[in-house]
């Protein structure tokens, strides 16, 4: 019988030198792969096998796979592992000796597989060129951790001496796979710690990065330097350009590593003016990465919220990748001071709008007590009371399809947030305050004089008060049109600004702020939107808006109307209104009825039975002339 016991061909010093082999395997940088396949080829070599395998449990132990070999086909192998594989336990066609070796902790061994009929794998032996086999299970601290199987060529009866030797070299096989396992996974485990010291050296580092960015913005803010220090601040933190806006898209501060910049590399930007005005209020706060249609240049937004209200937008170019969580964080924190800096500047001009709307309401209230100090506190607000002044009354357009105040919008404080900007720059300052639902604006002339003391009228530059018979001043014009101008830049809407005469005493302002208000009301009531006017432009409404009494006038006009305002209230009818809209559209018939909807023949009719009820003819000029008298006053009692 040929075996290593009896026929001498392994002797001490062979094994020794073959469990030395194992150790260094196991010391080495190898894999347990590599090992298991020199424990299949130690035993090849010392047990004269012409084939070995080294068979391991699956993770759910229920299949015995071939995962270390010596003279064994690819082919074999997986034919073995894939499709016939080695169940752990009693299947079907049997059960495998390496199952058995595995499951008993025994050598199992089949001196010839082709006797064996419940044999499942005897297609693959036939190929492989097998005919006994021998299953040796890997003892290591009394757990079996798979088995060593060995085959020979021919039919082979495996004695007792070498199943004695093959279990030795398999105990010792598998206390070099047990190390093997071990060191990997003290390997891993270092690897996982090192890692980790890793993170916690980049974290140590991070807190400490974060914890300057901090402290930067936290002295900016303690420093009082506003939304533009945060600006500036963030943009060296980053080196990158960075642009604050408002709600409403207009700049609050822009800055890149080198300290302020205009907003014009932000604008000239491919795609950003589209993709800003895409970006809802509602996006996700934070720092988040959009892009113009989800390509194009990426940019960083991040939105400052103030009392759960979006109330501005940091914009920065570059992908978030490239920001790190360095940059994010730097991001978020500049949002929350620029939130704090918003409210602290909010709060301010609050109070000062606040003094400031007072101070007008005294003015125009003209109650004496109030009166006694009105210029004192004007001056303490820098406002120069001594000078004659123009009133501008501006109002917000109304939007009929969607009104700004559905667009989230507080018309008013945010035009008066427009002219604030614009006032701030002007020498004298205009006195800007809010007054109900629209703005009122004092705009100092150049022919007043500081001259006077206080409580005294304002005089021209000739030493005489400026006439109230002359028209609206034209640097007041000029200054309307810049805040309609200015408004339009910051707000998603228009206004209308109605400019009065030039104020010579303070007692003028009540009745100037009050005619004014009648050329802005008559104006929009006209349909006219974004358009500067002063009391000229109205003609008649003009001159009768100038009356302190009009109260004859109006029975004036209720005596040449009344039979055509009681036959619309019994019939329910619109012949004033018809009437009114012909003299608005030059006496035609066909722009009256197109603007009426209605066909030309029924504004024929409807004017025909206007001069029945009032007795006149609509092509006489004295019947035209009584008529628009009377709807002009008609207009102006409305208002």
């Amino acid at each position: 019988m040929r075996n290593a016991a009896t026929e001498g061909h392994t002797d001490l010093r062979t094994w020794l030198g073959a469990i030395a082999d194992l150790a260094e395997a196991v010391n080495s940088t190898g894999s347990v792969h590599s090992l298991l396949d020199l424990v299949a080829g130690t035993a090849c070599r010392l047990m004269s096998y012409d084939f070995c395998s080294v068979l391991l449990p699956d993770p759910t132990h229920q299949v015995l796979a071939i995962e270390g070999a010596c003279g064994l086909s690819a082919g074999y192998i997986r034919g073995v592992n894939i499709k016939h594989p080695v169940r752990i336990g009693a299947g079907e066609s049997g059960e495998a000796p390496s199952s058995r070796a595995f499951r008993t902790g025994r050598a199992v061994a089949l001196s010839d597989v082709t006797a064996e009929t419940h044999y499942a794998w005897g297609g693959v032996a036939e190929r492989q060129g097998y005919r006994s086999i021998i299953a040796v299970p890997l003892m290591a601290s009394g757990s079996c951790l798979g088995t060593l199987t060995c085959y020979r060529a021919d039919v082979h009866e495996f004695s007792d001496d070498e199943q004695e030797l093959l279990t030795t070299l398999a105990n010792q096989a598998a206390i070099a796979i047990e190390t093997a396992r071990l060191r990997d996974r003290e390997q891993q485990t270092i690897g996982e710690l090192r890692e980790l010291n890793d993170s916690l050296r980049e974290q140590h580092a991070l807190l400490r990065r974060s914890e300057d960015i901090h402290r930067q913005l936290t002295e900016v803010a303690l420093r009082g330097e506003g939304v533009h220090g945060v600006a500036q601040a963030l943009a060296a933190l980053l080196e990158r350009p960075v642009l604050f806006e408002d709600a409403y898209g207009s700049t609050l501060a822009a800055a890149d590593a080198g300290g302020a910049i205009t907003d014009d590399r932000f604008e000239g930007a491919d795609g950003f003016s589209a993709l800003r005005r895409s970006l809802t209020e509602t996006a996700a706060t934070g720092v988040v990465e959009i892009r113009e249609d989800g390509s194009g240049t990426p940019w960083a937004t991040c939105a400052v919220v103030l009392a759960k209200e979006v109330v501005a937008r940091i914009w920065t170019p570059g992908d978030l990748a490239g920001l790190g969580p360095l940059g994010r964080r730097a991001i978020e924190h500049a949002a929350v001071v620029a939130a704090l800096e918003m409210l602290r500047e909010r709060t301010a001009v609050d109070v000062e709008w606040r003094l400031r709307g007072e101070l007008l309401t005294d003015l125009l209230a003209q109650q004496p007590a109030a009166m006694a100090t009105v210029v004192a506190r004007a001056a303490r607000l820098g406002h120069d009371l001594h000078r004659a002044h123009s009133v501008l009354v501006v109002r917000a357009d109304t939007d009929p399809v969607t009104p700004a105040s559905d667009r989230g919008i507080d018309a008013p404080r945010r035009v008066l947030s427009a002219v604030h900007t614009l006032a701030i720059r002007q020498t004298p300052r205009p006195l800007a305050a809010r007054h109900g639902d629209d703005v009122v604006v004092l705009w100092p002339l150049d022919h007043g004089g500081g001259n006077g003391s206080a409580g005294e009228p304002p005089t021209g530059s000739a030493g005489e008060p400026p006439t109230a018979a002359a028209g609206a001043a034209p640097e007041a014009v000029a200054a309307a049109d810049a805040i309609r101008r200015c408004v339009v830049r910051a707000l998603p809407i228009t206004v209308t600004v109605a400019v009065s005469r030039p104020c010579a005493d303070l007692a003028d302002y009540p009745a100037a702020f009050r005619t004014t208000r009648g050329v802005l009301t008559l104006t929009q009531l006209r349909g006219r939107r974004d358009r500067t006017v002063e009391l000229g432009d109205l003609g008649v409404q003009g001159l009768l808006l100038q009356l302190e009494d009009p109260s004859e006038l109006l029975r004036f006009a209720d005596r040449v109307l009344a039979p055509v305002l009681d036959y619309d209230r019994r019939r329910n009818t619109r012949l004033l209104h018809t009437l009114r809209t012909y003299f608005a559209h030059g006496l035609s018939t066909a722009r009256t009825a197109e603007v009426l909807f209605v066909h030309p023949n029924t504004v024929g009719l409807r004017l025909k039975r206007v001069e029945e009820l009032l007795g006149v003819s609509l092509t006489q000029p004295d019947a035209l002339l009584q008529l628009t008298a009377a709807l002009a006053a008609i207009e102006v009692d409305g208002i």
